[in-house]
């Protein structure tokens, strides 16, 4: 009998940034004050939480790199989106934030990819089912149609989106 591989299994396939318009990502951003500062592929991504091609953060930039998913970038954009005033101030790779927070944050990323042309929540939520994103009724597409009430709510108490669920544009400010 062979002995195990040691090799790494591949990352799921997802959607990367360098197979999508950057530019409309950068648009979606600077609407929240947030810029998208690529790096080269040698480098290591500045303010990434988990590392390797994950999206970081660092005051209002947000780094990636052609090969960081598009829903890293979408969700680490939805952090800075959600987080008050003064954590965006002091932000260096840890969004922080309560449970209530994440599963704003998980919502908003998914209102984020419709902003997208041809991108959309489809796409998103099969990218975050493949990620390994985890919803107590399974699927992300389930949560967000059958679970998601009080992300929706935390999300209009802090003027993100309108009571319609329709993004403002704006970040959170209390």
């Amino acid at each position: 009998m062979p002995a195990p591989s040691t090799t790494p299994l591949p990352a799921p396939a997802v959607l990367l940034l360098s197979s999508i318009d950057r530019v409309a990502v950068a648009l979606l951003l600077a609407r929240y004050g947030l810029t998208l500062a690529l790096v080269s592929a040698s480098e290591t991504i500045p303010g990434s939480y988990w590392g390797d091609s994950e999206a970081g953060l660092r005051g209002d930039a947000l780094y990636a790199r052609l090969d960081t998913p598009l829903h890293s970038v979408l969700h680490e954009a939805a952090h800075y989106v959600c987080m008050t005033p003064e954590r965006r101030a002091g932000l260096d790779r840890d969004a922080g934030g309560d449970d209530a927070e994440e599963s704003a944050v998980c919502y908003l990323q998914v209102l984020f990819a419709d902003e997208l042309p041809r991108i959309g929540r489809e796409q998103l939520f099969t990218d975050m089912d493949a990620w390994g994103y985890s919803f107590r009724l399974g699927s992300s597409r389930t949560w967000f149609e059958q679970d998601a009430e009080d992300a929706r709510g935390w999300l209009s108490q802090h003027g993100i989106i309108d009571p319609e669920g329709m993004l403002t544009g704006a970040p959170r400010s209390d």
